[in-house]
């Protein structure tokens, strides 16, 4: 609720309040960050399309990231090897696919997409790795490949110095595996998840800047330049490579849509001025243009007519992607948190009332909680992306959740020291109609680093890997992609 004696204290709290990110218990600060590291080991990820094997005869192939050798496999190009590129590795029998050269970097976690050859039948195969290119040892369980659509395996291999990895086709006779998009994270970097290939379903996100998102020391958007976050992030999204780096744009959240644009996605940014309406022809921005909302901390109250619009564009298919701040984070002194400027759009509406089955609590909190939702089925805490285990908040709000409300919502991370109930929910997720929200109470997270000339951001994404792990899960599942 909007409390009126905190116009009276504006001024004292002015002195007080800054970034979520700005905080003497954060991560040490970056001032107006110019680079960042690429977290992916030399030469990868690994898209096969670089190279010619046309036989299964055992053989060295050289590809971009160096010379491999295919035991009982080639690389295909044909309309039934499944592949994001011109062509992916084939393997059948028990074939393998193994590094001659050394990741020297280490190996954090590696994924792999596979996929059925054709019609083929079901196989089973297996990550094995090396540190002396002679002895393995198997990483992770054993994967079955069963569908014709390539999906994402994650290993987490976590070992330091030279490593070499090896691909093994352990069953499923004469039937053959596409593997597509191999990625690995140096080991000990810290940097969040690698970045799987292109989704064949492209979707629009649209990143709010109109409602406060520049105000004081914050930057939550995906690029400023001269102070405005503009429609099109510039330099184009078309520019982006698999090995882009976030600084490509200047927003404390560029990491996250950049990202995006990696996985095949376009993003876009709705400017300071600019209305948000649902199902008016006349705004080439209006919503109903876009899969996903995501709306990062906002500073100034939603007008009755645009919480009308988010709550339709939700009710009728869409995703919001609610992100939240502490109390006493009023950055523009309007008198309004982002908590209280939430928790008015879902009680004081002419659509429904907690459509969402959630509320922001007025607290303050500081922790990193692994008091995580365990579930393979959960595609936000075990999607495509990777796992996910823990949160950490830099002076972030919890939520209260109303399963009577909305019976959909489900919690997702909670604090350290509270029940998987209803309290405490440090995450969480619900659909409304046809659509899909999920709400993560600090800002911090996203929080990549990097903002405009003078500003002090932290980076809060690549703090844990789980960070771009929940919110690119969350943003693949808001778009109905997983």
């Amino acid at each position: 609720m909007h409390h009126p004696l905190r116009w009276l204290t504006a001024a004292v709290l002015s002195l007080t309040v800054l970034s979520c990110a700005q905080q003497d218990n954060l991560p040490a600060p970056v001032v107006t960050a110019s680079s960042s590291a690429d977290v992916s080991s030399a030469g990868f990820p690994e898209s096969f399309e670089t190279g010619t094997k046309t036989a299964y005869s055992t053989g060295s192939v050289t590809l971009g990231s160096g010379s491999w050798t295919f035991t009982d496999a080639l690389l295909g190009n044909t309309s039934s090897d499944r592949k994001t590129g011109s062509q992916s590795a084939r393997v059948r029998n028990t074939g393998s696919l193994t590094m001659n050269f050394n990741a020297s970097t280490g190996a954090g976690v590696v994924t792999v997409q596979h996929a059925k050859y054709g019609s083929d039948g079901t196989s089973q195969w297996e990550l094995w790795v090396s540190q002396n290119g002679g002895s393995y040892a198997k990483v992770g369980s054993t994967i079955t490949t069963s569908s014709t659509s390539l999906s994402t395996a994650s290993f987490t291999v976590n070992q330091s110095g030279n490593v070499r990895l090896q691909i093994r086709k352990t069953s499923g006779g004469s039937s053959r595996i596409s593997f597509d998009n191999l990625t690995v994270e140096q080991y000990g970097s810290g940097g969040g998840t690698t970045t799987p290939p292109p989704s064949t379903s492209s979707k629009k996100f649209l990143f709010d800047g109109s409602h406060g998102e520049l105000a004081g020391n914050a930057d939550w958007v995906l690029d400023v330049n001269s102070g405005v976050a503009s429609r099109y992030p510039s330099p184009a999204a078309s520019g982006i490579t698999s090995s882009t780096p976030e600084t490509y744009w200047t927003g404390a959240v560029s990491a996250w849509g950049v990202a995006l644009v990696k996985l095949g996605h376009s993003v876009e940014q709705l400017p300071a001025g600019t209305a948000i309406s649902y199902g008016n022809s006349n705004n080439p921005q209006d919503l109903s243009n876009y899969t996903v909302f995501v709306v990062d901390e906002p500073n100034t109250v939603f007008s009755s007519t645009e919480k009308t619009a988010i709550l339709q564009f939700v009710q009728n298919g869409g995703g919001l992607f609610m992100i939240s701040d502490h109390m006493i984070s009023d950055r523009n002194n309007d008198g309004w948190d982002s908590p209280q400027i939430w928790n008015d759009l879902m009680s004081n509406n002419s659509v429904k009332v907690n459509p969402f089955g959630f509320s922001i609590n007025s607290d303050n909190v500081v922790e990193n909680s692994a008091n995580a939702l365990v579930s393979a089925s959960n595609p936000i805490m075990n999607g495509s992306q990777g796992l996910v285990s823990q949160l950490s908040f830099h002076n972030g709000a919890t939520m209260t959740l109303n399963p009577t409300a909305n019976s959909t919502v489900q919690g997702l991370i909670w604090r350290k020291t509270a029940s998987q109930g209803t309290s405490l929910a440090m995450a969480a997720s619900s659909t409304f109609g046809t659509g899909r929200v999920v709400i993560i109470g600090d800002s911090s997270p996203a929080d990549d680093g990097t903002g405009s000339p003078g500003n002090t951001v932290y980076n809060g994404w690549s703090e844990n890997v789980s960070h771009a792990r929940l919110h690119l899960n969350a943003s693949l599942w808001l778009a109905k992609l997983q």
